[in-house]
C-alpha cells in the first residue's frame, strides 16, 4: 500500500493477474481432451478444418527461413494456393514457428485453441477495467463472456481465424484514446499520432490473422460509432480532430496493406467471390433463445438450428435474449448503451441472411443482409457469423448495467441486476471441446523416410490424394512441415467457371480412377489409355515419387491399381511407394 493507503501500481496489477490467470485456466479445462497427445488427438466435431489448420501452422515455419510469400507451391502442385485468399493466420503460426518445429503444428494448435479464448477475454477485461473504468467483476463478467461465449466456444472447433480477438481491444483502445484526444482538445500530438499508427498497425497485423474478423468488427464499430454520435451530437470541431485522428490509421494501413491485398485480390491463385452460400450460411432465427449444445444447459437436439458444430454463433439463451431487451430499455438514456444496443440488434438482424429462416422452414420476410448480398469482399463473410460481433457488444451493456445497479440507491437494483445477469449467464457457461483419437502419422512420412523418393520442393503424390472432404494426406506434409508438396487438396482457389471461387480443384483423370477405387472397392480394368493419362498427369503434377498410404480401407485394391499403372513398388516402413520412372 502507499502512504496514503491506496494501492500501489505493482498491487494493482496483481489484482488483475487474478482474472488472467482464471482465463487461462478455464481455457486450459476446455482444450484439456487435446494434451494427453495432440499428435494423436483431435477435435472430434471438425476434424477436416483442424487438419487445415495444422498444415497452415507447418507452413508459417517457413517465415523463420525467410519466406515471406503470400502464394505457396507447397499444395494444390503444380498451380499452388493463395494464402489470403484462405483462412491463414500466418501472424499466429510465424510467431509460435518455434514451437511447431520442436513439436508439431499439433501442439501449437491446440495451443492456440486455447490461448485465443484466453487472450481474447485477458485483453477485454483489461479495455473495460483499465480503459472504460469498469470494476474487477464487471469487467470479469464482460470480459468472460467476450471471451468464452457460446460462439466463441463453438468456433473454436478449428477456426482460429475467428477466436483470435485478442487484438481487438486494443484496437478500440485507441478509438477511445483519439475519441477523448478529439474531446479535450489539448492532447500533446505525438499522443495524437502515435494512437493513429498504432490503430493502422493493429489493423494490418490482423489482416493476417483473421480478416473476417477485421471486417465484422469494423462494421460493428461503425453502427455504434454512428449511433452514439447522432445521441451526443458532438461539436464539429470534435469530429474533424477525431476523423484526422483515424485518417492517420487508414494512410499507416494502406501503406503496409497495399500489396498483400492486391496479391489476395489480383495476384496469383487469388478469387474475387465468395465460395459459399449465403443462403445456405444464414442463422435461424429460433437460434437465438437456443442454448449451446457445447453448454452446461444445451443438448444436441439445438444442434439442427444451424449448419454444424463450428457455428453456433447466435445460441445466446431465452434468458440473455430476454435480459437483453430489457436492459437496453433500462438504460436507454445512457448513449453508450443505445449505441451497443443498436449494433447488436444490427448485426444479429444481418446475421439471418438474404431471407429470414425460423426453426428451418423459409419465411416470406427478407433479411437485410440482402442489401449487402454481391458487395465486394462482404459476399466473402458468412452471414450467420455477424452474429458474433454482436458478443462484445452484448458484454459492454452488461457492463454498464452492472455499474449502474452498484451505483444505485435501490438495494434491491444493487442485488437484483447482477443476480440476473448471474441467471443468465450460468446456463451459457461452457463445457470441454468433445475430442477423440487420430492414427499417428505414417512412420515413412514421420520419420522422414519420404527423402528416399523426393527432396524439399518436390512433389509427392499420396494415394489416396487429399480433398476438401478428405484432407487427411495433408497431414503427412504437416509432419513434414511442408517440406514437399502436394497435388489437390484443401484450399480455397480460383478453379470454377470463368476463375470462380471452388473449395479444392477439379479432380485430373488419375485422382478420379483412383478415388473410385477408394469410394467404391472396384478396380477397373487398367489399359494402356490408364497408363497414358497416369503419366500426362503426374508430369502435370512434376511428380517425384507416388506414396500408397496404409490404413485405408480398400488399400488392398489401390494397390492393385497402382500396380497396374506404375508397376510394382518399393516397399518402406509402413508404406509402398513409387519412384519418378514416367
Amino acid at each position: 500500500m502507499s502512504a496514503a493507503g491506496r494501492p500501489t501500481r505493482r498491487h494493482e496489477w496483481t489484482r488483475d493477474a487474478l482474472p488472467c490467470l482464471a482465463f487461462l485456466a478455464l481455457a486450459g479445462w476446455l482444450t484439456l481432451g487435446l494434451w494427453p497427445d495432440p499428435d494423436t488427438r483431435t477435435l472430434a466435431l471438425n476434424p477436416p478444418d483442424q487438419i487445415l489448420y495444422e498444415w497452415f501452422l507447418a507452413h508459417d515455419t517457413m517465415l523463420w527461413s525467410g519466406d515471406f510469400s503470400l502464394v505457396t507451391d507447397r499444395l494444390n502442385a503444380p498451380y499452388g494456393v493463395n494464402l489470403l485468399a484462405n483462412t491463414t493466420v500466418i501472424l499466429l503460426g510465424g510467431l509460435l514457428a518455434p514451437v511447431t518445429a520442436a513439436y508439431g503444428a499439433a501442439t501449437t494448435f491446440a495451443l492456440l485453441v486455447a490461448l485465443n479464448l484466453a487472450g481474447t477475454a485477458i485483453a477485454w477485461y483489461l479495455l473495460l477495467h483499465r480503459t472504460l473504468g469498469a470494476s474487477r467483476a464487471a469487467a470479469a463478467v464482460g470480459a468472460a463472456f467476450c471471451g468464452f461465449a457460446p460462439g466463441m466456444v463453438s468456433q473454436s472447433n478449428s477456426h482460429l481465424h475467428m477466436t483470435a480477438q485478442w487484438l481487438i481491444p486494443p484496437m478500440l483502445w485507441c478509438v477511445v484514446e483519439l475519441a477523448r484526444a478529439a474531446r479535450s482538445g489539448t492532447a500533446r500530438p505525438r499522443r495524437f499520432i502515435g494512437c493513429g499508427v498504432l490503430f493502422g498497425v493493429l489493423v494490418s497485423l490482423q489482416v493476417f490473422i483473421g480478416e473476417e474478423t477485421l471486417f465484422l468488427t469494423a462494421l460493428a464499430l461503425a453502427i455504434v460509432t454512428v449511433v452514439y454520435l447522432a445521441i451526443v451530437r458532438p461539436p464539429r470541431a470534435v469530429l474533424a480532430r477525431f476523423a484526422a485522428g483515424l485518417s492517420i490509421a487508414v494512410a499507416v494501413a494502406v501503406a503496409l496493406l497495399a500489396y498483400p491485398l492486391w496479391v489476395q485480390f489480383r495476384g496469383p491463385q487469388s478469387v474475387s467471390d465468395g465460395v459459399f452460400s449465403p443462403h445456405y450460411f444464414s442463422a435461424d432465427l429460433a437460434g437465438f433463445t437456443a442454448f449451446s449444445p457445447l453448454t452446461l444447459a444445451g443438448d444436441d437436439t439445438a444442434a439442427k438450428l444451424t449448419t454444424g458444430p463450428a457455428e453456433y454463433n447466435t445460441f445466446l439463451g431465452w434468458p440473455l435474449v430476454l435480459l437483453s431487451l430489457g436492459l437496453l430499455v433500462w438504460l436507454r438514456r445512457n448513449a453508450l448503451a443505445a449505441a451497443c444496443g443498436a449494433g447488436a440488434l444490427a448485426m444479429s438482424a444481418l446475421a439471418l441472411g438474404p431471407q429470414v429462416t425460423l426453426h428451418h422452414e423459409r419465411t416470406l420476410l427478407p433479411g437485410p443482409y440482402r442489401l449487402l448480398m454481391h458487395l465486394p469482399v462482404v459476399d466473402g463473410a458468412l452471414p450467420m457469423r455477424f452474429a458474433l460481433a454482436a458478443i462484445p457488444l452484448l458484454a459492454v451493456l452488461l457492463v454498464l448495467a452492472l455499474r449502474q445497479a452498484a451505483r444505485s440507491d435501490l438495494r434491491g437494483v444493487r442485488v437484483g441486476v447482477p443476480a440476473l445477469v448471474a441467471a443468465a449467464l450460468l446456463p451459457l457457461f461452457p463445457t470441454p471441446l468433445p475430442t477423440t483419437d487420430r492414427a499417428a502419422v505414417p512412420a515413412f512420412f514421420a520419420d522422414g523416410l519420404w527423402r528416399h523418393c523426393a527432396t524439399d520442393g518436390d512433389v509427392i503424390v499420396p494415394v489416396p490424394l487429399p480433398t476438401p472432404e478428405q484432407p487427411l494426406p495433408m497431414r503427412y506434409a504437416t509432419s513434414a512441415l511442408t517440406a514437399f508438396a502436394l497435388p489437390e487438396g484443401f484450399f480455397i482457389g480460383p478453379h470454377g467457371p470463368g476463375g470462380k471461387a471452388t473449395m479444392g480443384i477439379e479432380k485430373r483423370t488419375t485422382s478420379w480412377v483412383l478415388s473410385e477405387v477408394a469410394r467404391t472397392g472396384v478396380v477397373p480394368a487398367i489399359n494402356d489409355d490408364h497408363r497414358l493419362d497416369a503419366r500426362k498427369d503426374l508430369t502435370k503434377w512434376n511428380a517425384a515419387c507416388v506414396v500408397l498410404t496404409p490404413g485405408h480401407a480398400r488399400h488392398a485394391e489401390l494397390q492393385r491399381t497402382l500396380e497396374a499403372l506404375l508397376g510394382p513398388g518399393t516397399p518402406s516402413a509402413d508404406v509402398l511407394y513409387w519412384p519418378r520412372t514416367w
